[in-house]
């Protein structure tokens, strides 16, 4: 079987195995969190607990109880949340590497940005990945990780710091997914290298009758806070392949700082109206934050006014600039199938799919990284046909 062919089915099978290891990993987590913030001070006055809540669902009614360090004594039957964690990453992972690192010429390296070799974008995709948790963990560990307000500071800065990097290192698109998958590393290496860890150690000091060391709590709860407010950045990232009129804009660096800041925003609204605080002004501020970027990057008016081409030259361009790709058998190499599927070989099917290109062509997402050298004056007359209704004279 031809390889692009398995390429798109592993592409898919990841895909959807991400999405569904990610909606437990999200679930999970936002549940815990909201359940610290709605504790309630217990009713035996049991001074191990930290507080407890009852709640009613599914028809029936729970009991849950939150200890300030541990019990008394280990249960038989312990739960334990990590695999959702670990699978989204792994499934995650692999489909970065399927299509970012395994096309890098397609979908990381933009000549327009920066002229590299794919091999050199990739080892530098690799070092901000595993550069990003480093840094991140050794400062949780200083001093300065004692310290919430400056360590959120100092995370906002260094997040700043990688967008504007990356987006000068690779095309958008690219840039994009490589912040989203640097914060999803430090997310689940929160989980696997100081959640459980210092979990299986309070539990191995429970089996030598030891009092656990409270320290990992705290540390455990501490790294928990910091993946809620992560999520929903992480989550817009993962869709804004879709949306190129995001990462392909002049400042795409300042875009992605913007969502992130209004998903964080729209996070807290949740965890302090979840403590009985209705911070209204947190959406609001969302709001206005996005508000803010559809109308500083709407293309000025009068863009593509010019006189419409005929048809015969835009059915030309398209043939040498887009079909390579938007066929029903692409030649383009990577590609067993035209881009969501999108043909182009006829005049019925251009004509069918001109909104499509106008958003494709003004934002300069297509061709990715200008494979096929698109030039401007044929950008300008493709959206100077769609502008005038894409006629077919």
């Amino acid at each position: 079987m031809d390889a692009a062919y398995l390429s798109d089915w592993a592409n898919l099978l990841l895909r959807w195995l991400h999405l569904i290891t990610g909606v437990a990993w999200i679930g999970t987590s936002f549940y815990f969190i909201g359940l610290d913030n709605q504790l309630d001070p217990p009713k035996d006055g049991n001074p191990r607990v930290a507080g407890e809540q009852w709640s009613v669902h599914g028809g029936g009614f729970y009991h849950k109880q939150k200890y300030l360090v541990a019990p008394e004594r280990l249960p038989e039957k312990l739960h334990w949340f990590k695999w959702e964690a670990y699978w989204t990453w792994i499934s995650g992972f692999c489909l970065f590497v399927l299509i970012y690192w395994g096309q890098a010429s397609t979908y990381l390296v933009d000549p327009a940005v920066l002229d590299m070799a794919p091999w050199v974008a990739v080892l530098a995709s690799a070092a901000l990945l595993a550069g990003g948790w480093v840094a991140y963990d050794l400062v949780c560990r200083s001093p300065l990780g004692e310290n919430e307000a400056t360590l959120g500071a100092i995370g906002a800065a260094a997040l700043a710091a990688v967008a504007f990097v990356s987006c000068h290192l690779f095309g958008g698109r690219g840039a994009f997914l490589q912040v989203g998958a640097m914060t999803g590393t430090i997310m689940v290496a929160n989980v696997a290298m100081v959640i459980i860890p210092g979990q299986r150690k309070m539990v191995e000091a429970m089996r030598r009758d030891e009092a656990p060391d409270p320290k990992y709590g705290r540390w455990g709860k501490q790294r928990s806070v910091h993946n809620t407010y992560l999520t929903l950045p992480v989550l817009f990232i993962m869709i804004s392949p879709h949306y190129p009129m995001t990462w392909q804009s002049r400042w795409n660096w300042v875009v992605l700082l913007a969502i992130g800041l209004s998903g964080a925003l729209v996070r807290q609204f949740f965890v302090l109206r979840q403590k009985g605080r209705n911070a209204v002004w947190l959406p609001a501020g969302a709001a206005a934050v996005v508000a803010l970027l559809v109308w500083s990057g709407a293309p000025e008016r009068g863009a593509g006014a010019a006189d419409a081409p005929a048809f015969a030259e835009v059915q030309t361009i398209v043939a040498s600039r887009c079909v390579s790709c938007h066929a029903a058998r692409p030649t383009m190499e990577g590609f067993a199938a035209p881009p969501k599927g999108v043909v182009m070989e006829t005049p019925q099917q251009i004509r069918r799919w001109a909104a499509a290109m106008r958003q494709q062509v003004q934002t300069e997402a297509m061709p990715p990284g200008n494979l096929t050298e698109i030039t401007e004056e044929e950008r300008g007359k493709l959206l100077a046909w769609v502008a005038a209704g894409a006629p077919a004279q």
